[in-house]
């Protein structure tokens, strides 16, 4: 079923969709099936385009976002270590889960200067520690945790009392999720989520009759005492079930990678510029290997912005660790993720995921979005055969950046087609107008990909019958997991104007509100 909205097509739109002032050639092919991934391979595409405001590929842009002012002297800040980091260069310093240390200053806003407890110094991941007063400081506590994701996380712990504590969908609010095995008709438990509550005096409780100065006050009182909760609260999970965050390249001042560091394992996968490996950096950990076939694209250029692509560091975004130019092809070394491409994950998941899983993965790839908008990129071919899916099924956007180093300026996907028709907005396939609101756009499609489980957008239509379908003023239809609710998100998502649809910071707030309460 296809659904009728608007029926006119704006032939003039705001500023923010103009054309960048380079000279571009776009080729559009409007045959069956152009734009879709015959092999959904989780590394074949490059697809993110920068802002308007970057005229040139070969412009020099500041890293994003600009890094704090550096910090006085004598003005010392103690931390706390969420996770462990092994020292990999002389420079860095190692840290250990749970200790404290002092931070000398913050003049790159991904790597610290700290010093341990013993006097020694070096540099730590600033997204490895924080403030020893922060709520994250405590073992127990996941920020921006869902409610689907807490749930998922308790299932896999198992344990009579396992807890998290996590942002609630209200400003500056908490949420305490238990796992139970006391009231549950079925082997698999239940999860109970408690609201911390807070009286007028500033003071906080789960039970009325039990307050508290504070949020850990009130963990404390209930890791000893259940207190109207249906357990007491026995295992803290720890941040994202212990699963490690990415660093903003492998130790400070490191994007250039030696070739005898790299050991490859297998071929995982191919694009457009060449041959993808499953690899390993020092014998440490696992990433991704991606050669570069010479004469694919700009290498001068690349090379030059990828100490800033490196900066680029986001929960929800693969991270780019950094580049092998020692040897030919040349290889960009990024983030590895388990499950590969969301597309081919939905597709073998069918039938096994819940409606909060998935709205959860919208929610991942939504904030990944989020901070890429913030940052002035746009992606350009946002789908789910472009995001990964990671062991602990975390979703990020993957592969951003690359296409502006592509040669001869043309956007070519794996397969050859030249345009990913049905997930481009009017704008695009009329103009070549890109935008954030191009990428809105998109989003609503890969939203609709995740609540169908995978299937293509307009399905067995042409791309020539999508184009005058969509120009007509039709939309997809509401698939049959979506609720009603989140359906209407899609759907704004593809309103005629690109002024008129909605931000990525609104689609979040939009999923959250909903996460809480819809299910």
């Amino acid at each position: 079923m296809i659904l009728s909205t608007y029926n006119t097509i704006q032939s003039v739109f705001c500023c923010c969709c103009s054309m960048q002032k380079r000279q571009t050639r776009t080729e559009m092919s409007l045959e069956d099936g152009a734009g879709l991934m015959g092999n959904g391979s989780q590394y074949d595409r490059h697809p993110v385009y920068p802002s308007n405001r970057y005229q040139s590929s070969r412009s020099r842009r500041k890293p994003p976002p600009p890094p704090p002012p550096n910090e006085e002297e004598g003005d010392e800040m103690c931390v706390v270590a969420m996770y462990d980091f092994l020292a990999k260069e002389e420079t860095d310093l190692t840290l250990c889960q749970g200790e404290e240390y002092t931070i000398l200053h913050k003049q790159d806003q991904h790597w610290w200067k700290a010093r341990d407890k013993y006097g020694k110094e070096g540099y730590i991941p600033s997204n490895y520690v924080t403030e020893k007063h922060n709520m994250e400081a405590n073992e127990w506590y996941c920020k921006n945790l869902t409610r689907a994701k807490a749930e998922q996380l308790l299932q896999q712990e198992g344990k009579e009392g396992s807890f998290i504590v996590r942002d609630s969908s209200q400003q500056g609010c908490y949420t305490v999720s238990v796992y139970t095995k006391a009231s549950s008709t079925t082997n698999k438990g239940d999860i109970r989520h408690y609201q911390i509550k807070q009286k007028g005096t500033g003071q906080y409780f789960l039970a009325e009759k039990h307050i508290f100065r504070s949020v850990p006050e009130v963990i404390y009182y209930h890791q000893h005492n259940a207190a109207g909760l249906v357990t007491r609260l026995r295992y803290p999970v720890g941040p994202m079930g212990k699963c490690v965050p990415a660093t903003a390249g492998f130790s400070y001042e490191k994007w250039e990678v030696s070739p005898s560091e790299l050991t490859t394992m297998k071929e995982i996968g191919s694009g457009q510029f060449g041959v993808v490996y499953l690899g390993k950096w020092r014998a440490l950990f696992k990433v991704a290997i991606k050669t570069i076939n010479e004469g694919s694209m700009s290498e001068e250029d690349f090379i030059e912005e990828a100490k800033v692509m490196t900066k680029l560091s986001h929960p929800k975004l693969v991270q780019l660790y950094g580049v092998c130019m020692k040897q030919r092809p040349i290889c960009i070394i990024t983030e590895f993720l388990e499950n590969g491409c969301l597309l081919n994950f939905l597709r073998q998941k069918m039938g096994r995921l819940t409606k909060e899983c998935l709205l959860a993965m919208c929610q991942d790839t939504c904030e990944g979005m989020e901070y890429l908008e913030n940052n002035g990129f746009i992606h350009r071919d946002l789908a789910a055969r472009n995001c990964l899916v990671s062991e602990k099924h975390v979703v990020k956007v993957c592969d951003f950046g690359m296409t502006r180093f592509v040669l001869d300026n043309e956007y070519i996907s794996s397969t050859g087609s030249k345009f990913p028709v049905k997930w481009s907005p009017p704008e695009v396939f009329h103009y070549s107008k890109y935008s954030s609101k191009s990428d809105v756009w998109s989003y609503g499609v890969l939203m609709w990909e995740i609540f169908t489980e995978g299937r293509t957008p307009f399905e067995n239509k042409s791309n020539p019958e999508v184009v005058d379908e969509i120009t007509q003023g039709h939309r997809l239809y509401k698939p049959y997991l979506a609720s009603r609710d989140v359906y209407q998100v899609m759907y704004s998502c593809w309103h005629e104007k690109p002024e008129s649809r909605p931000s990525f910071a609104e689609l979040l707030n939009s999923i959250k509100r909903i996460a809480e309460g819809e299910f």
